[in-house]
């Protein structure tokens, strides 16, 4: 079982290109069941209004493996 604090320590990656996504720093959670629903990793350099940055979501689905320090995702470029 992973507790919510153990996916900041994960560093995504595609599987599709081998493309390291960054790390996870927030989760979206399904408020009816408690699970989580989405991960979240920076997005890249995509900068909104006030400076804050707008983030991947990638949903459950998408996470193929997840070891002690690396997350596996498989998704093409939906984003």
């Amino acid at each position: 079982m992973f507790r919510a604090g153990d996916f900041k320590c994960k560093e995504v990656v595609n599987l599709c290109d081998g493309e390291k996504l960054g790390f996870v720093y927030d989760l979206e959670i399904d408020e009816e069941t408690g699970k989580i629903a989405s991960i979240i990793v920076p997005g890249r350099s995509k900068v909104k209004m006030f400076g804050s940055v707008k983030g991947i979501v990638i949903p459950w689905k998408y996470i193929k493996k997840m070891g002690e320090d690396i997350i596996i995702v498989d998704v093409e470029k939906y984003w």
